[in-house]
């Protein structure tokens, strides 16, 4: 069920080779915070203990890597880059395609669609269900939709998804050493994305109920942040 797992995740962004990053400042939506005038930011290199064991042992044990600097992306890819690559490529992500065949799969496993984060009911214990039509541009299914929403996150993007994007953009994806450093540089907690005052700093699920994201009455006031140059970040070599 791997497919069903990856479609979920979000793609957290794509970094650039070392060099300059490009200065042109993007245009940002008046309610929400300025784009970065830098569309990249270096990450010096350093060795430093990656992994840790306190809250996840398959995070551990911990060990000393060492990392070269690198360019990361200052904010995480949005629907309105995923969208430019789509338009200029004519790219179907996996959950556009028909899923492969897979012995023993329900019958709406068998058309295109993608594991959404729901919250449990009496009938069904699962956080992720099966839902035939979800994909980025309807991230819980064909009820729900992507307008207005230009600097979120992109999600509902495969491993594969966020490969070909990176290609497309002559990026590459970050490296998991990469991430871990980005995550740590400047003194940041790497358990906690918070700041000092519990400040959230990425865009990470924080709702107290998964169908709040896209309740008409409660999707205004979702704390799921656009994309903002305290958020997280993408790297490469």
């Amino acid at each position: 069920m791997k497919r069903t797992l990856v479609l979920a995740l979000s793609l957290l962004g794509i970094a650039a080779g070392c060099g300059k990053a490009d200065d042109t400042p993007v245009a940002a939506a008046p309610a929400c915070p300025a784009m970065p005038q830098t569309d990249y930011a270096w990450v010096p290199g350093a060795t430093f203990a990656m992994g840790a064991d306190a809250q996840l042992p398959e995070e551990g044990p911990a060990r000393d890597v060492t990392i070269a600097g690198f360019w990361i992306a200052t904010h995480e890819v949005t629907n309105a880059e995923f969208a430019a690559f789509v338009k200029a490529t004519g790219y179907k992500t996996l959950a556009e395609r028909d899923p492969p065949p897979l012995p023993g799969a329900p019958p709406e496993m068998m058309i295109p669609g993608s594991a959404v984060f729901t919250a449990p009911t009496d009938g069904n214990p699962n956080w992720w269900r099966w839902v035939v039509g979800a994909q980025w541009r309807h991230p819980a299914g064909p009820g729900t939709a992507i307008a207005g929403k230009d600097r979120d996150p992109v999600v509902q993007i495969a491993y594969a998804d966020a490969l070909a994007y990176a290609r497309w953009a002559g990026k590459a994806l970050p490296s998991e050493e990469q991430w871990e450093l980005a995550a740590a540089t400047g003194g940041a907690d790497r358990n906690v994305p918070i700041d000092r005052d519990g400040t959230p700093r990425a865009n990470y699920y924080q709702e107290a109920s998964p169908s709040a994201i896209w309740a008409p009455t409660a999707l205004r006031a979702a704390r799921r942040s656009p994309v903002s140059p305290p958020t997280t970040m993408a790297s490469t070599t």
